[in-house]
């Protein structure tokens, strides 16, 4: 069963060409897995209306920050905006930001 599909923006993309291999390859293995499973542990609420795909692997906390798209019922998408390497155990308030404006302008450009 899938919850959602999941729709990767260029920045996301950008992002995850900066990782390894074998990080980038268990990132959408989990962002797959969390379509299937609708684990929290791999998809966990953040803000209102942001969400993060949580990927820990070589001892980094990976993260790529996303919103879900359900004004098509028959395709629920979660967007992913972008992504970074957590440093913290707080998630920086400019990357919420960030997706927050990501978020605007993909419903400003698309709907």
């Amino acid at each position: 069963m899938h919850y959602f599909n999941t729709l990767i923006l260029e920045e996301a993309k950008r992002f995850l060409l900066t990782l390894d291999t074998h990080t980038k390859e268990k990132v959408l293995y989990n962002i797959k897995l969390a379509a299937q499973t609708n684990d929290p542990r791999l998809l966990k609420k953040v803000h209102q209306h942001v969400w993060e795909f949580r990927t820990k692997y070589g001892g980094r906390e990976i993260r790529l920050l996303a919103f879900w798209d359900k004004t098509r019922a028959e395709n629920t998408l979660v967007v992913a905006t972008h992504g970074f390497i957590k440093k913290s155990w707080k998630i920086p308030p400019a990357e919420i930001q960030r997706a927050l404006k990501i978020r605007n302008y993909y419903f400003d450009k698309n709907h």
